[in-house]
């Protein structure tokens, strides 16, 4: 059974994992499963409501059946099977997928509920890391110490216990992007789909889409930006949140009915970063303690997934089969080929997203026309009859 550690008592372990979000969570179990005694040490003992990842479909949904959690996942979260995709008030396509809609701070809780007994679940906040070639420490206050081989750090884009052992982050594009996350009901009968995407309608306004779905708790909305957060037009929705959003998205009560954004407007601004001097004895980095990941792009839990799997897959075990916990076998972590992928095409999408949303040149103008009609155009296709598909690859020379 998962227990907590009572004040003034200490645990040897062979992992101790600081931050219990949703990668140290992850990592605790996965490490936890491979029999490994595990410290799972976080401040809270029930995770707080906290605005991040909330929507989960396509390749992420197998991933997390493969590794034993999607029913964990799916008995706290809404799941839909068609998102709607619109822009300038016209539907483009609809995706036809298996996602699920969920509370990050639900999503937490019902992975803290899979722990295995192999991993100790200690609640308080780490003031200090000693950590050495050979064995590491990790200071709870008011809790004791706890003694490890390897650390794991799961601490997202908090810096002090990094800066504590001298890493630094490098930030490769500062204020990225602006996400808001809120509520949304319609304001009388009910939506005209179960979920949409949304795309902005002008370049100037800076919006790469709304993402609609829904949760446990009802309709959710996240809305994806490339703003200033000092931009007047941030304050003005703010305050009034249905009425700038309509504005501002003309066509989207034609696709979606009339709405009313409900409860307060959360955002988060996202700095494109990645830690530097990370390569030391007795501790590694995952997920956004490593590098963050743009929001808009989509692939911050995709790329947790790897860091998470990696580690615990293939290089924990090897690192502890033999003695010592040198920055050497640390490095193969970083170098690893799969992990090294992931976070070049994370930033890549980055750069990506933004540029199709923001961008004014001639190419990116082109590009963004092009993608409108293909995805039109592929829809269309889509719907037509076995029997028309048949008939139009006979006339243009193909097999049916």
């Amino acid at each position: 059974m998962t227990t907590t550690v009572a004040p003034g008592t200490g645990i040897e372990c062979d992992v101790a994992v600081v931050g219990g979000g949703l990668s140290g969570t992850l990592a605790a179990i996965m490490l936890g499963r491979a029999g490994y005694r595990v410290a799972l040490v976080d401040r809270n003992a029930v995770f707080p409501p906290e605005f991040r990842v909330e929507k989960i479909g396509g390749d992420l949904v197998s991933r997390i059946e493969r590794i034993g959690l999607l029913d964990a996942v799916s008995a706290n979260a809404a799941r839909f099977d068609e998102i709607v995709n619109a822009r300038r008030g016209r539907v483009l396509d609809r995706t036809r997928t298996p996602h699920f809609g969920f509370l990050y701070e639900n999503l937490v809780a019902a992975m803290r509920a899979s722990l295995p007994e192999t991993v100790t679940l200690i609640v308080g906040r780490v003031n200090d890391l000693k950590t050495s070639s050979d064995r590491q420490q990790v200071f709870v206050h008011e809790q004791g110490m706890v003694e490890a081989r390897l650390v794991v750090l799961a601490t997202g884009m908090g810096d002090l216990l990094r800066r504590t052992l001298g890493m630094e982050r490098r930030v490769i594009h500062e204020r990225q992007s602006l996400t808001f996350g809120f509520d949304i009901r319609p304001a009388d009968g009910s939506f005209k789909c179960s979920a949409l995407t949304y795309y902005g309608e002008r370049v100037s306004d800076g919006i790469d889409y709304l993402s609609l779905f829904p949760t446990v708790t009802g309709m959710r909305a996240n809305l994806f930006t490339f703003r200033d957060h000092r931009d007047p037009w941030v304050k003005a929705f703010r305050e009034s949140p249905t009425e700038t959003l309509a504005a501002t998205l003309p066509g989207l009560r034609k696709v979606l009915g009339d709405f009313q954004v409900v409860g307060r407007v959360q955002n988060w601004i996202m700095d494109l970063a990645v830690a530097e001097n990370c390569r030391q004895d007795g501790v590694v980095l995952i997920g956004d303690a490593y590098q963050t990941s743009c929001p808009a792009a989509g692939t911050g839990f995709s790329r947790l997934l790897t860091d998470v799997e990696r580690l615990c897959h293939v290089h924990v075990p090897q690192w502890l089969a033999t003695p010592g916990m040198t920055a050497d076998k640390i490095g193969c972590y970083y170098d690893d080929p799969a992990k090294q992928a992931a976070d070049a095409s994370a930033l890549a999408q980055a750069k990506y997203r933004r540029s199709l949303t923001v961008d004014t040149g001639l190419a990116w103008r082109v590009r963004r026309l092009l993608l409108v009609w293909r995805r039109r155009l592929v829809d269309r296709l889509g719907r037509l009859s076995p029997g028309t598909v048949a008939r139009l690859r006979t006339l243009s020379g193909r097999p049916a």
